[in-house]
């Protein structure tokens, strides 16, 4: 069995809505097909916010980005691959994933999925964002995390202006 193996890229505090916006917008000009990103926090911590940015930067800002709390699943077609933005808050059954299309979305899309501590199966690789208050309450703080067993899709060169606050590759984080 292999090892799970884990790198960090960066630690963000983010002030605002906006910011956190920013933060999705950089990060979605970077996606491509099989990409998995998990959005991870408590309720209100920042994961929706994060995920309507992310997504009408790649749709368009005019992109109407309901919830899929209730539905568990919208899709979005961008202009170079689909977009599944999976909420599984109300997930009752796992199985309930392959009518999703959620084998489909791993395979051909981009899949943003709130809530992935519901599922057992987990894909080969993802990016992990843990959101969490700042200190004293202020802001966010966003820990972006790469999860893999070999993962190629997303690698510290690509990624390098998340490695700093300011963008810039620091050796350091």
């Amino acid at each position: 069995m292999k090892t799970q193996q884990e790198t960090l890229f960066s630690l963000h505090k983010t002030n605002s809505p906006e910011e956190t916006g920013a933060l999705a917008e950089q990060m979605a000009a970077l996606l491509k097909p099989q990409d998995v990103i998990f959005l991870k926090g408590d309720l209100g911590a920042g994961k929706s916010t994060f995920a309507r940015a992310l997504i009408q930067s790649l749709c368009g800002k005019s992109t109407e980005v309901p919830s899929p709390t209730f539905t568990l699943v919208q899709m979005y077609e961008t202009p170079n691959f689909p977009l599944w933005h999976f909420d599984l808050y109300r997930l009752e059954n796992e199985t309930d994933l392959c009518e999703l299309g959620f084998e489909e979305a791993y395979q051909a899309g981009v899949s943003l999925i709130e809530w992935p501590e519901r599922l057992s199966l987990l894909p080969p690789t993802w990016i992990e964002i843990v959101f969490a208050p700042g200190e004293g309450g202020e802001g966010r703080t966003l820990q972006i995390t790469k999860k893999e067993k070999n993962h190629k899709k997303l690698n510290q060169k690509s990624m390098r202006f998340f490695l700093s606050p300011e963008g810039k590759n620091d050796e350091s984080h």
